[in-house]
């Protein structure tokens, strides 16, 4: 597929520190209507989207030959994708020209809804369809499953659920991917739906230090700090870590609080589920966090799409999902992660609180993107219900892991100040 999120925007007036991620209107499917024409058109444009929206300068693909062999075998085709970065299905697409063959993609039904018209026109036209998150959505199953039993074009899903901008690990995945295959496998004459591994890393070439401090001085500056520049760059971020996470506490409790950055986290990200999960959930606190978020959107958003909802009431289930959001944000933070810094670590940090502050994330070129496909597995009809985890999934993140293991090794130069 060949698009890219435009700039986030707030939701509503009262909660301006969210991404349009929940949309409190009623949901309609919106069905793929792959256009050869507009494929063409959004092509075009995409090479140059992805230089100046994303700052990816070079795409490259790696086991291709993997998809193209299930592709002449004439198999339905799942391509489970890590999502670190916005741009991942705009990359994407120089995969599908690579083997000759237009993707479809599941998106959110939010990504829909926030770009305006042109958006909304567009993607169903290069191959996106919708998927509501906050509830069963059979139209989605059924067109996806479609795809898989008519095995024309490989369905890409992002598994992770959101945008991680973490290159160098995978958060849960979800067991959608697994599901999917299984029921096309069930459709389909010869029952053959196979599940293809792909891990997108992002490479950064250029000098870092000149890309990353001017960003660490706006954000220093923002928190009406003198530019810190006494103290190396890797002790200014951790201590913008330190601050931004210590500002949350004071929010949500009262003070800054002890322990190291992931038990702090951990800890905060308790503090706004429990009593959410309290009051919606009946104490249900299963999971990792993104599960958690998850059950309590959809047990949130309902009433404010269909009932009449006071004005005090709607402001405080709006409070609820900006909370909802903060966890989703703070469990894409790994505590440690800069602790065995790259460059891409380091980039990928300073993105992140560039985004959370200001919601967007600006483009640091040079990146160089690699796309590495992994051999094709084949997913049977049927789930061993003896097993506690689904093995598919279980699979599928085994091979994803050792993906990213592996492209570790595309990298071709050092980037410069570092």
């Amino acid at each position: 597929m060949c698009y890219v999120p435009g700039p986030a925007r707030p939701v509503a007036e009262s909660n301006p520190i969210m991404q349009p991620i929940v949309i409190d209107k009623p949901y309609a499917f919106i069905a793929p209507r792959l256009s050869r024409f507009w494929l063409w058109v959004a092509r075009r444009l995409g090479a140059k989207q992805l230089r100046r929206d994303y700052g990816v300068t070079a795409v490259e693909c790696v086991g291709a030959e993997h998809l193209r062999a299930s592709l002449a075998a004439g198999q339905g085709i799942l391509l489970v994708v890590n999502h670190c970065r916005p741009c991942d299905p705009l990359v994407m697409d120089t995969l599908a020209r690579e083997v000759g063959r237009p993707f479809h993609t599941i998106a959110s039904w939010h990504v829909f809804m926030e770009g305006g018209w042109w958006k909304r026109f567009m993607l169903p036209r290069i191959g996106a369809f919708s998927v509501y998150r906050e509830g069963l959505d059979r139209e989605s199953l059924k067109c996806s499953a479609q795809i898989l039993k008519d095995g024309r074009n490989p369905l890409v899903i992002f598994a992770e659920g959101c945008v991680s901008r973490c290159n160098d690990r995978l958060l849960n995945l979800m067991e959608g991917p697994a599901f999917l295959a299984r029921t096309a496998a069930k459709q389909r004459p010869d029952g053959r739906v196979v599940i293809h591994p792909v891990f997108i890393r992002y490479f950064f070439e250029g000098d870092l230090t000149a890309t990353v401090t001017p960003v660490v001085e706006a954000i220093e500056t923002r928190l009406s700090w003198q530019p810190q520049r006494q103290a190396s760059l890797l002790d200014r971020i951790a201590k913008v870590g330190h601050a931004l996470l210590a500002l949350k506490e004071i929010e949500h409790v009262q003070a800054p609080q002890a322990g190291s950055a992931r038990q702090r986290v951990a800890r905060l990200m308790d503090h706004l589920l429990t009593p959410l999960e309290q009051q919606w959930c009946g104490g249900r606190n299963d999971g990792d966090a993104m599960a958690r978020v998850k059950r309590l959107r959809t047990a949130i958003l309902p009433d404010m799409i269909t009932s009449e909802l006071s004005e005090s009431e709607r402001a405080a289930r709006w409070r609820h999902m900006a909370d909802l959001y903060l966890v989703q944000q703070l469990h894409c933070y790994p505590g440690d992660y800069i602790e065995q810094p790259t460059a891409e670590r380091i980039l990928e940090t300073v993105e992140r609180y560039e985004e959370d502050l200001t919601d967007v994330a600006s483009a640091h070129p040079p990146l160089r993107a690699v796309i590495s496909v992994g051999e094709g597995f084949e997913v049977g009809p049927l789930r061993d219900r003896s097993l506690a985890t689904d093995p598919i999934t279980a699979e599928l993140r085994q091979r994803m892991e050792l993906l990213l293991e592996q492209s570790k090794a595309q990298r071709r130069q050092a980037p410069t100040g570092n």
